[in-house]
């Protein structure tokens, strides 16, 4: 009876296990056919900006570093020697051409100025005296009562008392000269530097610097060109500078800002510096806001040879690799090309390309650093209107 019992157990329990396994097979079975028909997530394309390769005339522009210069600084000095006893004007402060600027004590420059008017005096009436002895002189020499040597003796005589007038008058005039030089003027328009001296300070004529002022309006802007640039344009210019160089300068300053004026250039050096290998150019800008000072640094822009049929795109679509330069280019059917470039000339936010590309094709502008080779992207054209606008 119990085996009979332990027998259809058994045989219930084996079934039970076999048909257990059936399932747990069937449901791997199923489960790798389901894993294996299932499709696989598709990869998101990546979203890029291009832009078309623009094709025009380029004008050409250089660009220079240049140094704010003032045209004219002129260190104010005393003709006379003396005590600075007044200051009219601050360290810093704009001054005008004939501008009261120091007073040198004048006490004895007047003394010598009555000194001086005294001996005039005293000279023009010896002259009066002997002018009148001679007119004497002259009627009796005219009826021999005196000899002709008396007579020119006399007329001699009247002829040192004459120099003797003229050369007080001059001393009298120096002393008067003296004096009105006590009062320091500003020789130019412009302002005057923070090293300036003090009240009380004694000051020696033509020696000791007072001040410095420094003309503002006009302004020159110094920069440099190398011998190979200079030889480039002199001769675009037939053997000078282009006018279209010369008299079209534009000035970008150091905080980005394009400046208002326009500038023209003023001086060319004599000759190419030995040490730099450079030529020194000299331009002038209006300055009448005296936004630009001494000192400043900014970039001179100048206009150079229009190139006809330029390949321009976006500076910021070209990257760097060691010594090479590369874009991304973009295939009819959105297909990333990596396409190695040689470049020319910036123009503004521009970049002259001179091989690699074509008009007709497409570049990479915004999200270079998100594709590789060979890779579909989602592009969203730009135009170089759009460009411009958009933020650098």
């Amino acid at each position: 009876m119990n085996n009979k019992f332990f027998s259809q157990w058994s045989t219930k329990r084996w079934a039970s296990i076999v048909v257990l396994a059936v399932l747990v097979g069937l449901g791997i079975m199923k489960g790798g056919a389901f894993s294996k028909t299932q499709s696989a997530p598709m990869a998101r394309e990546v979203e890029v900006k291009a832009m078309q390769v623009v094709q025009k005339d380029a004008q050409l522009q250089y660009e220079f570093v240049g140094k704010v210069q003032s045209k004219n600084e002129v260190k104010i000095m005393s003709k006379v020697a003396g005590n600075v006893v007044e200051k009219m004007v601050k360290g810093g402060d704009r001054v005008y051409k004939g501008q009261p600027l120091f007073r040198i004590d004048d006490k004895q420059y007047q003394s010598s100025i009555r000194s001086a008017r005294a001996t005039v005096n005293q000279s023009q009436a010896a002259l009066n005296n002997a002018r009148k002895d001679l007119g004497r002189y002259e009627q009796l020499v005219a009826i021999k009562g005196i000899s002709q040597q008396s007579y020119d003796a006399q007329a001699a005589q009247v002829e040192q008392y004459e120099a003797d007038v003229a050369a007080n008058v001059a001393r009298l005039q120096q002393a008067e000269e003296d004096a009105l030089d006590t009062l320091i003027v500003s020789p130019v328009d412009g302002r005057i530097d923070v090293n300036d001296v003090s009240i009380g300070q004694y000051v020696a004529p033509g020696s000791t610097t007072l001040a410095t002022v420094s003309s503002l309006d006009p302004i020159w802007v110094q920069f440099s060109m190398s011998e190979n640039e200079y030889l480039k344009f002199a001769l675009l210019g037939g053997g000078s500078l282009p006018e279209a160089f010369k008299n079209n300068l534009k000035l970008t300053l150091s905080n980005g800002a394009l400046y208002p004026g326009v500038g023209r250039v003023e001086q060319i050096d004599k000759g190419i510096a030995e040490n730099m290998g450079t030529i020194t150019i000299k331009a002038s800008f209006d300055n009448s806001t005296n936004l630009l000072l001494p000192g400043m640094f900014g970039r001179v822009i100048a206009q150079g040879e229009v190139k006809k049929n330029a390949l321009l795109i976006p500076q910021r679509s070209v990257k760097e690799l060691l010594d090479s330069n590369y874009v991304m280019v973009l295939s009819p059917d959105n297909k990333v090309e990596r396409r190695a470039v040689k470049m020319g000339e910036k123009l503004g936010n521009m970049w002259i390309v001179e091989e690699g590309l074509t008009a007709s094709d497409r570049v990479i502008v915004e999200g270079i650093d998100k594709v590789k080779q060979g890779a579909t992207v989602k592009a969203t054209m730009m135009t170089p209107e759009q460009l411009a606008s958009a933020k650098q």
